[in-house]
């Protein structure tokens, strides 16, 4: 239980606590979107204590961003957003776990990483990204906090929440058309808000106080301030289940090969075998294999070359995410032997320190 002085303001709550701090620091939340949304999101979880949130984001910093994504500096343009948004958050509390994922939420990955995280956030601007969020949360039996933004009008519900509605219950035709922020527009303060109204839905499933927005919609308007809500039914039409969903997103099985990193043990001076490091060069621990070689992950289909496709490869990242889109790309250019090694570089120092230490 924290019962650190940076939550005192909130611990006095009667409706939180130290019990519910203790909630707080347990939880674990999935933010899907690191843009407009996503950094109103992040900041107020991390501030209020919530013990793990991951981010997911493929997309880096432009200068047309910074007008409503106001956690990142304009000496960051080029850099990945997920990067940046975790350096923040570990200023502004340490306390707290940051996941940054560099990737594209897709079928492939989706199911695997909602299964780690008890809360989904969606903070995305994409539609069909919008109903694999949906799909995939009814899998794993996950609650959506969904927002989405259109001009000066916002929306934000809770989606499979206990069970109940989900966003396809609300809207059930998938082939709708909806403009982006980049077609469409969008002022800073809109996300803003939008995106604090999905953060106080987390905060309160955590805490389990207050009404969720399950089976209603939040509609507010910033131009005159008013708001509606409006109420919705759970549609048992729509049904899906984990080989439906593999279908419906093409997710192929056994495609990507994961080794558990204690399994690697045997192969770590073996020349025939290569260790490939996917992460970018400033990240830690550092591990020397004495057949490894780095390349980050975005390089990586540039300088292919490099490998030998004839070689037995094990691929880590930082925590086995990056490696696992990085098998899957060797693969697809006919590298045979490749393999994700579990857990990443971080479960690989500890057993590599194990072994010198034997």
């Amino acid at each position: 239980m924290n019962d650190s002085a940076r939550y005192n303001r909130q611990t006095i709550l009667p409706e939180i606590g130290q019990e519910g701090q203790h909630k707080l620091s347990k939880a674990k939340v999935l933010i899907i979107g690191a843009g407009g949304l996503g950094v109103a999101v992040l900041p107020y979880l991390a501030a209020a204590g919530v013990g793990e949130i991951g981010i997911i984001d493929d997309d880096v910093i432009e200068i047309s961003n910074l007008q409503r994504q106001v956690i990142y500096k304009t000496s960051a343009l080029g850099k990945y957003k997920v990067e940046e948004a975790k350096a923040m958050i570990s200023e502004l509390n340490p306390e707290v776990k940051v996941n940054a994922i560099a990737e594209k939420l897709s079928g492939k990955n989706a199911i695997w990483l909602f299964e780690k995280y008890d809360i989904i956030v969606d903070a995305t601007d994409n539609l069909s990204i919008k109903y694999l969020i949906n799909d995939a949360c009814v899998i794993t039996n996950k609650p959506m906090v969904y927002g989405s933004i259109f001009r000066f009008q916002g929306q934000v519900s809770v989606f499979n929440y206990k069970n109940g509605p989900t966003y396809r219950c609300l809207y059930p035709d998938e082939n709708t058309q909806s403009a982006s922020c980049a077609d469409a527009g969008v002022i800073g303060i809109s996300v803003g808000i939008i995106g604090l109204l999905q953060a106080n839905e987390v905060i309160k499933m955590i805490l389990e106080i207050g009404e969720v927005l399950s089976g209603n919609i939040l509609v507010y308007n910033i131009l005159n301030n008013e708001q509606q809500k409006y109420d919705f039914e759970k549609d048992s039409a729509f049904e899906i289940d984990k080989k439906g969903f593999d279908e419906k997103y093409k997710v192929i099985k056994n495609q990507i090969i994961e080794i558990a990193a204690e399994a690697i043990l045997n192969e770590i001076d073996a020349d025939e075998v290569v260790f490939l490091d996917v992460r970018n060069e400033d990240e830690f621990p550092k591990i020397n294999f004495k057949n490894g070689i780095q390349i980050p992950l975005m390089d990586l289909e540039n300088e292919i070359a490099k490998l030998n496709p004839n070689q037995s490869i094990f691929i880590y990242c930082q925590s086995g995410i990056r490696s696992k889109i990085a098998v899957e790309l060797l693969q697809k250019k006919n590298f045979k032997n490749v393999k994700s090694i579990a857990g990443g570089a971080l479960a690989l120092s500890q057993i590599v320190k194990e072994k010198i230490a034997d």
